[in-house]
């Protein structure tokens, strides 16, 4: 069956979302959304009256003011647009089995094998141009063989159109490709200004060209091959997720801290048997109290496990209330789980159960962090690296273990490793000699026994290339104590002077 993918172009997400909440009327007055940058504000967007007045996005607000003084700013809401683009593509799901998210203001539906539900292609569009239209979008949309055709469509096409396999989009321009601004800079100043140009040329001369350029936005011919066909296009779905949710509203608003509390533990139970029906627990929870006068104050608590103990949840959500300013009251209670995994029902000892509540492992370190803070509660874990220093990570509290390739058995690591390694200063044989005797913290240590060396080599791919690989020995002085030491580079190695030495681990 032949793929077939529609995309939807929402040229004016950012001031069609502003002028949704703002209500009607007013887009009548010309109004930008801008950005904080370094350089003074700067417009991200503008209505229609404001680019009639000479106002367009990208200019600073002061250059703005001097064309259109009666312009009238709003901030903008970059992270706010982004949630609406991703809830409009869950919408758009209703014309086909899955969407993706075209960032920053476009969605890309698989309509494959289903235009004829709608009466044919033309059909399926006009439907899209209706419904969004509904919505109060301004959008226009196409379909086509792939998702770089489609896209093309809408951006340079002609209104909704609809692309066949014989077609070609051989006359739109290079930025149809979907191109970074430096390279569409590169190809106009090749004359390379229609698609078919670029298709027109040796691939090998292009090749050289861009060699070095592996991410498709920068190299012409891997979108010009998406575009065609010729190479698959990853596309990541957007998939719904509806968090768990219960809610009380009063009947009267309420401002006593008792009252409170009671809600509180009603809400908890509902989450419990609601998280119990859909076999999760919650790792996150969500309390949202709605204030008379409109205002909302939220408390979040995390925890180590999931759990839907509802003892636990109110035990960890009451120390956060401590703060809360009822005003003039509280007329709703809602809480949420944005963040849940599976938990499946498990058969408990009857004679245990009351003793186990609230007395687990993940209980203790929840308490610990909502007194402590989350910073406060960390577990060193081992971490993907022949480094000692970044051989462990201290992570949340239950984390699991990444599974690793095993480690090195023939050399064993000192349980005590220092915070950083220390500089000594160390009699050797030059070149490469066994140490004889170091001074470290004003003592002057003999050697008495020495087992190395352990070449460790630095990360290439994360260090720079001045960095000296390590030469790692296990001494130990006269008096029977035992140091981890290693030598930083050697003698010609090019990376340096001399090599310098580090205590980094003491035995125990």
């Amino acid at each position: 069956m032949l793929r077939r993918v529609l995309s939807i172009w929402c040229a004016n997400l950012a001031i069609d979302r502003w002028r949704l909440a703002a209500g009607e009327g007013a887009d009548a007055l010309p109004t930008a959304l801008i950005a904080e940058t370094a350089h003074g504000p700067r417009i991200e967007a503008v209505n229609a009256a404001a680019r009639q007045a000479g106002a367009q996005a990208m200019m600073r607000l002061t250059d703005a003011r001097a064309i259109c003084p009666e312009l009238v700013t709003a901030p903008a809401d970059p992270a706010g647009d982004s949630a609406f683009l991703e809830r409009l593509a869950l919408w758009a799901q209703r014309w086909g089995p899955w969407s993706a998210l075209d960032p920053p203001d476009g969605v890309i539906v698989d309509v494959t094998g289903v235009s004829h539900l709608f009466g044919g292609e033309a059909a399926l569009l006009a439907d899209v141009s209706a419904q969004i239209a509904r919505r109060g979008l301004a959008a226009q949309a196409a379909i086509a063989s792939t998702a770089g055709a489609a896209w093309a469509l809408t951006h340079f096409g002609p209104q909704h159109a609809i692309l066949q396999p014989e077609d070609s989009l051989a006359e739109l321009p290079v930025a149809a490709l979907r191109l970074d601004p430096a390279v569409l800079l590169v190809l106009r100043r090749l004359g390379l200004k229609r698609i078919g140009d670029i298709d027109g040329l040796s691939r090998p001369a292009l090749t050289r060209r861009f060699r070095n350029r592996h991410a498709p936005a920068a190299n012409p011919l891997i979108r010009l091959d998406q575009l065609m066909g010729r190479v698959p296009e990853p596309l990541l779905p957007v998939i719904g997720h509806e968090a768990p949710l219960v809610q009380r509203r009063l009947m009267e608003p309420i401002r006593h801290r008792e009252l409170l509390d009671r809600v509180l533990a009603d809400l908890a139970d509902d989450m419990a048997r609601l998280l119990e029906a859909r076999g999760e627990g919650a790792r996150r929870i969500e309390l949202g109290l709605w204030r008379v006068d409109g205002e909302v104050v939220i408390r979040r608590v995390e925890m180590a496990q999931s759990s839907r103990d509802a003892g636990h949840i109110v035990w960890l959500i009451r120390g956060r209330l401590d703060d809360v300013d009822a005003g003039f009251g509280i007329e709703m209670a809602r809480m949420r789980a944005p963040w849940c995994e599976p938990l499946l029902l498990t058969q408990r000892d009857l004679d245990s159960a009351a003793e186990e509540r609230g007395t687990s492992l993940a209980a203790c370190i929840d308490r610990l962090v909502n007194r402590l803070g989350e910073a406060g509660v960390r577990s060193p874990l081992p971490h993907a690296s022949h480094i000692p220093e970044r051989a462990q990570r201290w992570e949340k509290p239950l984390t699991p273990e990444v599974p690793s390739q095993g480690e090195l058995a023939f050399y064993t690591r000192p349980i005590k490793l220092l915070n950083r390694p220390e500089p000594i200063s160390v009699l050797y044989a030059t070149p490469d000699g066994l140490p004889r005797r170091f001074r470290w913290r004003g003592a002057l240590h003999e050697i008495a026994r020495v087992d190395g060396p352990e070449r460790i080599a630095p990360e290439w791919w994360r260090e720079r290339s001045s960095t000296r690989l390590r030469d790692y020995y296990r001494i130990e002085d006269h008096l029977g104590r035992r140091y981890w030491i290693y030598r930083a580079g050697l003698i010609g190695d090019g990376r340096g002077g001399a090599p310098e030495w580090f205590l980094q681990g003491l035995y125990a």
